[in-house]
């Protein structure tokens, strides 16, 4: 195999890799890169065997074939290489020498049959989705997936498709169990198996899915073989292996009686909270919030700092109520919230929390209270 190919092409591939393989190194081939030359592209592929990528790059190709080798050494030689082309050749026993200007490397390699396999998805059984959109329906979600490995269940982002009067939409809900994110779409009427039941991506895939989203504005195909998902975007494919798990009926965490509304400046809000958050316990992070007509004051004790305390006028006209939050779950909320005023929804001091986007009825999140 011998190709040549420009430096900041082979450099943004290999950095698109590199949050993908295997750290660990368990299986030594999982910390390699598969590179594939075949006609006039290149083939980059990366797996950890729960998430894998695979892209295809222009290239000028000598003689075809394929070798693997360590992403990450690979990415340091050639992002201290000089700009122009690079010359790459596989050589016996899976040495590969690199040319650049007039560096040379040669490194060892393994062999490309001990790469697992990669899979790919029937076209028939995909559906389409804005990049933005997508995008925008993970970053609202995100923050609520749980970080406890043991809650694996938790550890992702449940997608579902739904019908409702004819129209269909993609619903998206992350929790962790202190806190919940939802937000629903409209899509192309589909009607694949897996969508209509459920599935959860895993956390890691999400970033994956979220940066290839980001990239330009071409439309997203997303297939599922059997356990996996399989993303389609231009010249990238992201597979990634589905949580093996029962999501929670979350519909039954979200409050339907909290009557006690008050509209916040989402800004204003989100500032003052951070204030608030700076002599709060380090450990719980509560602030408690009380409304009262016209006015809500923000306020956070620390026996070992102090204490403070702030009001914000709001749109408020009911009864008087004070609950605790913990403050770091409330900013996060209030940075996926892109309106200038948020509805914050209560029923008393004890039952949980709901915040939506004025203006945008299909996005909420929930948040449990916590004893100040």
């Amino acid at each position: 195999m011998k190709f040549a190919v420009e430096k900041q092409v082979f450099l943004k591939g290999l950095a698109k890799i590199q949050g993908i393989v295997e750290k660990k190194n368990t299986i030594p081939v999982l910390a390699n890169v598969l590179i594939t030359a075949e006609e006039d592209r290149l083939c980059l592929t990366a797996t950890d065997l729960e998430v894998g990528m695979r892209a295809f790059y222009p290239a000028r190709i000598e003689s075809a074939g394929s070798i693997t080798v360590s992403a990450k050494k690979l990415y340091e030689i050639i992002r201290e290489l000089p700009e122009g082309e690079i010359s790459f050749r596989a050589k016996e026993n899976c040495w590969i020498e690199i040319r650049g200007g007039k560096a040379l490397f040669n490194l060892v390699g393994l062999s490309p049959e001990e790469f697992p396999f990669f899979p790919t998805a029937d076209d028939n059984e995909t559906i389409s989705l804005q990049s933005d959109i997508l995008s925008t329906m993970v970053e609202k979600t995100a923050f609520a997936m749980s970080a406890d490995e043991t809650k694996y269940n938790l550890n992702g982002i449940f997608f579902k498709t739904r019908e409702e009067d004819g129209k269909h939409a993609l619903v998206m809900a992350a929790t962790d169990g202190h806190r919940l994110a939802k937000i629903q779409r409209p899509i192309d009427q589909t009607s694949i198996p897996q969508l209509e039941k459920g599935v959860i991506f895993p956390r890691k895939g999400i970033f994956e899915l979220k940066k290839i989203a980001e990239e330009g504005d071409n439309e997203i195909k997303l297939g599922f073989l059997e356990n996996s998902a399989i993303i389609n975007k231009g010249d990238t494919t992201v597979v990634m292996r589905l949580v093996d798990g029962e999501f929670p009926e979350y519909e039954r965490v979200i409050p339907t009686s909290n009557n006690l509304t008050a509209h916040i400046p989402s800004e204003t809000f989100l500032h003052a909270l951070r204030r608030m958050a700076t002599l709060s316990s380090e450990k719980s992070k509560g602030v408690r919030i009380a409304l009262k007509e016209g006015l809500m004051e923000i306020s956070s004790s620390n026996p070992e700092l102090g204490d403070a305390r702030e009001d914000i006028e709001v749109d408020y006209s009911g009864q008087e109520v004070a609950i605790g939050f913990n403050a770091r779950y409330l900013l996060d909320i209030l940075q996926s919230i892109d309106e200038e005023q948020v509805a914050f929804h209560l029923k008393d001091n004890l039952s949980p929390g709901l915040m939506t986007p004025v203006e945008d009825k299909n996005y909420l999140a929930v948040i449990m209270p916590m004893r100040l």
